[in-house]
């Protein structure tokens, strides 16, 4: 028998619960910076040194948090089902939890890049600083899609929805765009399920949406698979 496939979208929720920061809350900030200052091609230009450091200390952060539930019970879920998350996060604990098929929307924390040429990607678990070059001789930026750069992995997640059977979206609204265009790519007769302990307001009108309205670790053990 074939396995059924299930797409996962996860956002920042999901990682909340590990101890790692929203990324945007509601004053505008990331860690007491303005966003734009440290994810956006405006920011690097202006201030590359805050930059690396800002990511540098993400990357610190990173290596004291584990995996939680939600994550693990995502890990599981390919005993059943051929799995595949896509997720709005830059950490790896997706990873750490052990799912094997793991599509980074918006880039990952543990790898820098050359800012000259996107292709030249290399795993970074330390510092990175000024001077540090690419192979390219161009300096190393962290693998982080910025505000007003393009989604490389949008269009694999695209194809991933439209031949998935069921859509799971944990810790994240369906108001943050591309990411939220994604569910309209699952066929109308297959199931939506939203994790999300915030009150749905102003929710698209989506066929076959169920919503838990818990935190990632709750609301996984509520899915009816």
């Amino acid at each position: 028998m074939k396995m059924k496939k299930i797409a996962v979208l996860t956002g920042a929720g999901i990682s909340a619960e590990s101890g790692i920061s929203t990324f945007r809350d509601a004053n505008g900030l990331w860690e007491n910076h303005d966003i734009y200052e440290v994810a956006s091609p405006e920011g690097w230009r202006k201030n590359p040194e805050l930059v690396l450091k800002f990511y540098n200390q993400r990357r610190k952060q990173l290596k004291t948090v584990k995996p939680n539930a939600a994550h693990y019970y995502l890990k599981e879920l390919e005993k059943k089902y051929k799995v595949t998350i896509i997720t709005q996060n830059v950490d790896d604990l997706h990873e750490r939890a052990g799912s094997s098929e793991v599509i980074h929307l918006h880039g990952e924390l543990t790898k820098v890049r050359s800012e000259k040429d996107e292709l030249l990607v290399y795993n970074c678990e330390d510092d990175i600083h000024l001077g540090d070059k690419a192979e390219d001789g161009a300096q190393l930026r962290p693998h982080i899609v910025w505000f007003g750069e393009l989604v490389p992995m949008l269009d694999k997640a695209i194809e991933v929805v439209e031949n998935s059977d069921i859509l799971l979206i944990i810790g994240t609204s369906l108001l943050v765009y591309p990411a939220a265009s994604l569910v309209y790519y699952l066929k109308e007769s297959h199931p939506v399920y939203l994790i999300d302990p915030n009150e749905q307001i102003d929710l698209p009108d989506i066929p076959n949406l169920t919503v838990i309205q818990k935190s990632a670790t709750q609301g996984v053990k509520e899915l009816p698979l």
